[in-house]
């Protein structure tokens, strides 16, 4: 079944030592742009993470926020950045002497400044990480992957029915392109006896210019070409690999199609005809674009 490119998941899993929550969201894109956010020590898996991901969501812009909350269990230290401080301290102490300012900058106000002291993890075990990270990664990513699914199979039955709307008019348009060399004849022949009145007629001269009119107008091969596209897009929706691509590209191919009979066609009847699939088409081409 066909995905869409929304979906969200959330999950959590708990240890003694961490929780760690795992959020992803999805949305539409052109292509396949995945951004994670995640704590730094974790940083060495954010690649591995990234891959594992794009095996699943091909196509789409993914958010995917780690956190992880220490529990009791959870190995820390505290560090303080001594180089830092002392070069803090002096900086502040001649400035104060500078402005003639007092002096007065404690301990308690140096630890809060920008880098002097962190909590920071002890060194991880990648693997082992890894294994407690993809637990609920991999429960937020089914749930993903289940709203994906249910947004595309609504998605694809929209489609199929606008796609029956789309052959129901081609069906149409054969069947006045069948009879428009023939009303075309009628035409020509008519205004050239109201024009000549009782002389004769060069009945040979109206087949050539019937011919030349049948080759300009002839819209039978666009006609064929156009129920191709519409089989293969029928048979796209129900495909299990991502189609997006592959449905936006038909339907440009059927625009391309749809605007050549516009051109050709010499009557009012399929005029009006191409307009209205090029307005269902539009709206078929805008649900395409959600597809995976």
């Amino acid at each position: 079944m066909i995905q869409s490119m929304t979906g969200f998941g959330q999950s959590e899993s708990r240890t003694e030592a961490k929780c760690i929550t795992a959020e992803i969201k999805t949305v539409n894109h052109r292509y396949n742009e995945i951004q994670i956010k995640m704590p730094r020590s974790y940083g060495a898996l954010e690649e591995r993470l990234r891959q594992h991901l794009a095996a699943s969501l091909i196509r789409g812009k993914v958010d995917v926020y780690i956190k992880v909350d220490r529990g009791e269990g959870y190995d820390t230290e505290m560090r303080v950045d001594k180089g830092l401080a002392r070069m803090y301290y002096q900086a502040i102490r001649d400035l104060s002497d500078d402005l003639g300012i007092a002096f007065n900058y404690g301990v308690a106000e140096l630890i809060g400044l920008p880098g002097v002291m962190h909590i920071e993890e002890t060194a991880n075990d990648m693997e082992e990480s890894w294994k407690q990270l993809i637990v609920p990664v991999d429960a937020a990513l089914a749930q993903v992957i289940t709203m994906r699914r249910a947004e595309g199979g609504r998605l694809a039955a929209d489609m199929a029915k606008r796609l029956d709307d789309l052959e129901a008019r081609r069906k149409s348009l054969l069947r006045y392109a069948s009879g428009i060399v023939e009303n075309y004849r009628q035409r020509l022949s008519a205004r050239i006896t109201e024009l000549l009145g009782q002389q004769p007629v060069d009945e040979n001269r109206i087949v050539q210019e019937v011919a030349m009119f049948a080759d300009r107008a002839g819209v039978d091969e666009e006609l064929v070409r156009l129920d191709s596209h519409f089989q293969q897009f029928r048979a796209l929706l129900d495909a299990e690999e991502p189609a997006g691509r592959k449905l936006d590209f038909l339907c440009q191919e059927i625009h391309r199609e749809i605007n050549t009979v516009g051109a050709k066609a010499n009557d009012l009847s399929m005029t009006k005809i191409v307009v209205e699939i090029k307005s269902e088409l539009e709206k078929l081409r805008e649900q395409a674009q959600n597809i995976q």
